[in-house]
């Protein structure tokens, strides 16, 4: 995700936009798009839009998910993280089953991209889909929408109720 001001650290309020990119995967996690995206929504000067894979649409309904969907093959995501502009947060928010999740080249990826600067939101403990019991569920939409909103007030351009 990108929060990122638009327009200059004086500009009142009102006028500010910040900007969210939020990309989706072929994972089970993607059924709560829609809601996070709506969610994000709420946030006063927030635009958003969504990079998807193909894959990620088999979760969710394209229709349900009002902002415009940029969708390309799986390699996307490398494309976009390579390019990212690093003086921007990046957060990152792993969904796997918890096999996935305790293996030990997982623990070496989110190393590494917590070494690149990027912000992990970890996942939680639950029943997964695939029926294991454990770490790997994608974090609750409010965590999500909480930790846009910290770094929004960390920038000036959002105030907390």
């Amino acid at each position: 995700m990108e929060p990122q001001a638009s327009c200059s650290a004086a500009a009142p309020l009102t006028e500010r936009k910040f900007h969210v990119l939020v990309g989706v995967t072929g994972s089970v996690a993607a059924l709560k798009l829609p809601l996070l995206v709506s969610r994000l929504l709420e946030i006063p000067g927030l635009e958003v839009a969504v990079v998807t894979t193909e894959r990620a649409k088999h979760f969710y309904s394209p229709q349900d998910v009002p902002v415009t969907l940029y969708s390309d093959a799986d390699e996307w995501e490398t494309c976009v993280i390579r390019a990212w502009d690093r003086s921007k947060p990046l957060f990152f928010c792993p969904a796997m089953n918890t096999a996935m999740w305790e293996h030990p080249i997982t623990a070496q990826q989110v190393d590494q991209l917590k070494a690149f600067g990027y912000v992990e939101i970890p996942c939680v403990a639950k029943k997964l889909v695939c029926g294991d019991q454990g770490l790997g569920a994608m974090a609750e939409v409010g965590t999500i929408v909480d930790k846009v909103k910290e770094v929004l007030s960390q920038h000036g351009g959002f105030q907390q109720n």
